[in-house]
């Protein structure tokens, strides 16, 4: 007889990957199984990972069908989840969900439902999907809407995506404000291999919205300074990063830009926590500023006692105010020079990033995230 859950978590993400949105999960996912004592894990497979796993009395099921299709593998997704739940009809106390396309699943339960609104697909899909029809679109945001209207609790990472969910109809005192976190990085983690002498970083995926095209430009403005390095340690495989090898070679610094590729998250720290600077160029782009996020880069940036400059968007007030340095987006010329003020006064810099650290030590690391979550679950299982 197979086990009967009281908890599920369902995430139309690979997981575990190198992108953020695996740690997130990660946290997240950990929080409540350990509630529940145990739970279902349904995500995406692929890359080699196994479609069945079992660790501590959790069930990891990974989606693995082969669907071109974005919308048609979302839709295939949600049925598959559905599947899975159905076992579990009669225990399932809650659900918690990331998307539409685990929360139209989960809603038929009957379980109480948590929607984690850490990015809204109306708004995200256009860009992994640029040909979407604006009637599709549309169709998305009520699907989206009513997913959210029937959540009894929408946790979000952000103000900026606080307001767009309480937009879209949902009761201010049903969304509950979660920051992401990070760990701080342990003291004396070691160089990593090959690793220059001084070096920017940035960490992450390589969409068009995280400015990686702009920190390229703004790198070729410090083309003086000859022993600086720039190094992307991307979250995506190199077949994602052809265009931007094109721009850095356009630009004549491809042979000072040093990438790594999908690394374990225990090397990325070590990148950042040896990093002179780390830079998080986000664009003005309405996936940025209409939805905002909470980006995991610049919190383990902070959490790994570096300097961090970042585009000055609402969200990225948010996370870094005053411990960093903030630039108008899209702009390399602001980003360069920001940049080198902090490369030229290092003790600056330093300060900064120690009160960065200090600032995730006291109030936003992945523990004070979880707490946060334990109380959301708490106020639904006192109803």
């Amino acid at each position: 007889m197979p086990d009967l859950h009281r908890a599920a978590y369902i995430a139309f993400d690979r997981f575990p990957s190198a992108k953020g949105s695996a740690v997130h999960i990660r946290h997240m996912a950990a929080e409540l199984f350990t509630r529940y004592g145990g739970g279902l894990l349904c995500v995406l497979g692929g890359g080699g990972l196994p479609g069945y796993q079992r660790e501590n009395g959790v069930e990891i099921v990974r989606f693995g069908a082969v669907v071109p299709n974005l919308l048609d593998r979302a839709e295939a997704f949600s049925a598959w989840v559905a599947e899975r739940l159905a076992a579990h009809r009669a225990t399932l106390r809650l659900c918690h969900v990331r998307d539409p396309w685990g929360a139209l699943p989960a809603l038929d339960t009957g379980a109480r439902l948590v929607y984690e609104a850490n990015g809204l697909p109306s708004i995200e899909l256009p860009y992994a999907w640029p040909r979407a029809a604006p009637t599709t679109l549309a169709k998305i945001a009520d699907l989206e809407r009513t997913c959210l209207a029937r959540a009894d609790a929408v946790v979000v990472p952000s103000r900026v995506i606080e307001r767009a969910v309480i937009g879209r109809g949902v009761p201010a005192e049903r969304v509950h404000l979660i920051p992401n976190g990070a760990d701080p990085v342990p003291a004396g983690l070691p160089r990593p291999a090959g690793a220059p002498d001084r070096y920017l970083v940035y960490v992450g995926a390589l969409q068009p919205w995280q400015g990686v095209d702009v920190l390229l430009r703004a790198f070729a403005r410090l083309a003086d300074l000859t022993g600086l390095t720039l190094v992307i340690c991307s979250s995506v495989p190199p077949a994602r990063a052809r265009p931007l090898h094109r721009l850095a070679e356009r630009l004549g610094i491809a042979d000072r830009v040093l990438w790594r590729y999908t690394l374990p998250h225990r090397e990325v720290a070590a990148w950042l926590a040896h990093a002179d600077v780390s830079v998080a160029p986000l664009t003005a782009s309405a996936r940025n500023v209409q939805q905002g996020c909470s980006p995991i880069k610049v919190w383990e940036s902070m959490a790994a006692g570096t300097a961090v400059v970042a585009s000055d968007l609402p969200v990225i007030r948010e996370v870094l105010g005053e411990h960093g340095r903030l630039v108008p987006p899209d702009r390399p010329a602001e980003l360069a020079r920001a940049v080198r003020v902090l490369l030229e006064y290092p003790q600056a810099a330093a300060d900064l990033a120690r009160q960065a650290r200090q600032h995730v030590e006291q109030g936003f690391t992945w523990a004070h995230a979880r707490a946060r979550l334990a109380a959301v679950y708490d106020r639904l299982e006192a109803r």
